[in-house]
């Protein structure tokens, strides 16, 4: 398969090399496209010994070239973009994001871009400052509503000089986004995914709230997998930091009663549910219409939540698989075990949340699919690697059946 790597010009771009011996590794025909300012960090001479190919960083050949040879260069991005299986662009520096999302065909990575329908992966490098201006933002969002896969940087110390987000990727989180994207399946055409993201809040009085510390991003990337691989998805979200998914249905849900609601009267529409919110386990019995004062010790009466995972199995339409989640510290696949069986669901997606460095708020995480008679251990990978381990392992339970998820305990990734 045929990757184009495009470098644009950021300090970051002598990473690209190390991001192309890595697509190599996997058998992947790598060329490469530059743009002028990236020559000013790197060589081409650089990228066209590592791949073996002629590097392109000019929609013209050279001024001394004859008529067919400037008339042939004209038409090469045309060629390029018809001939290859996606296209990566790393560094992606503020100003070609903004070419990018505006349609600007001014060089000839632009130019590919506009002209190519292979997919289109980004990795954003830039300043802080930059990274987070509003203008940069929205023309993010613009690229992930065309269906663009976005990288996100890194957080650290930058070469200007601050520090905080704006690092290239980890080359590892490049080429794995890639993978992802070559290796698109269509198993779920003509299925209707409902999904479930988030932590739930109960409300204590005006300002405050009972919650967990759920990111949603394990239920994102699941809707992200779920739409990839050709299903329609309706995902419904509890409060989160994250960009809704391209062409998914989103329904914004604060209360695990609200969410409840919104799962029930869609769960007929729906093939597949992948309920993978952390709902608050327990709401208070009564709500104070005013700022609770700090007065000192005060107890809360709380009361159970909606048990929704118990209600979506309670009204299960044949052909109907059912997918919980569970979040455990101590004992975690006997926990796990024994919460699959009470609740009546076909699997459970375990997570250890005792574990450090995944799961909570990051990118990466491990899980164990537990069925009535098996257990298997999906390894630490990112949470977009996950999704398609998690929506392969629910498939394979009965095909062509799919699948409804729930996580209705404290967490969901």
């Amino acid at each position: 398969m045929k990757v184009t790597v495009g470098v644009s010009g950021g300090i970051a771009a002598y990473k690209a090399a190390e991001l192309v011996r890595a697509l190599q590794q996997h058998a992947l025909d790598v060329h490469v496209v530059m743009t002028e300012a990236a020559k000013q960090f790197i060589t081409p001479l650089t990228f066209a010994s590592l791949t073996g190919h002629k590097v392109i960083s000019s929609l013209w050949a050279s001024p001394a070239a004859d008529s067919d040879a400037n008339l042939a260069s004209a038409i090469e991005h045309i060629e390029e973009a018809q001939t290859i299986d996606a296209l990566v662009v790393a560094p992606a520096t503020a100003g070609v994001l903004a070419k990018f999302a505006h349609g600007i065909a001014d060089d000839f990575l632009t130019t590919l871009y506009l002209a190519t329908t292979a997919p289109v992966i980004v990795a954003p490098s830039m300043n802080v400052n930059m990274w987070q201006h509003a203008a940069t933002q929205a023309n993010l969002e613009v690229l992930a509503n065309r269906s663009v896969r976005i990288v996100p940087p890194g957080t650290g110390y930058l070469a200007c000089g601050m520090t905080g987000a704006g690092r290239l990727a980890d080359t590892g989180a490049i080429v794995e986004a890639v993978l992802a994207v070559l290796h698109h399946r269509n198993d779920l055409s003509g299925e209707t995914v409902l999904i479930t993201a988030g932590g739930t809040r109960e409300a204590l009085d005006p300002v405050r709230f009972l919650g967990n510390r759920s990111s949603g991003k394990m239920g994102y990337a699941l809707a992200e997998a779920a739409e990839r691989r050709g299903a329609r998805v309706i995902l419904v979200s509890a409060p989160t930091a994250l960009r809704a998914p391209a062409n998914c249905e989103l329904v914004p849900v604060t209360t695990t009663a609200e969410m409840r609601d919104a799962v029930l009267s869609r769960i007929d529409q729906a093939t597949i549910v992948i309920k993978a919110a952390a709902v608050a386990d327990y709401r208070p019995v009564t709500l104070s219409d005013r700022k609770l004062k700090r007065t000192g010790p005060r107890t809360i009466e709380l009361e159970p939540t909606e048990d929704i995972l118990s209600e979506v199995v309670a009204r299960r339409r044949v052909g109907q698989l059912i997918i919980g989640f569970a979040a455990e510290t101590e004992n975690a696949v006997a926990h796990g075990r024994d919460k699959l069986l009470r609740k009546g669901a076909d699997a459970i997606v375990l997570n250890d949340v005792s574990r450090e460095g995944i799961g909570f708020d990051s990118d990466r995480n491990a899980v164990t699919f537990l069925t009535r008679h098996t257990a298997l251990d999906l390894p630490e990978m990112s949470k977009c690697d996950l999704a398609d381990r998690i929506l392969e392992e629910i498939l394979g339970l009965r095909r062509p059946s799919l699948v409804v998820a729930e996580t209705d305990s404290v967490i969901e990734e």
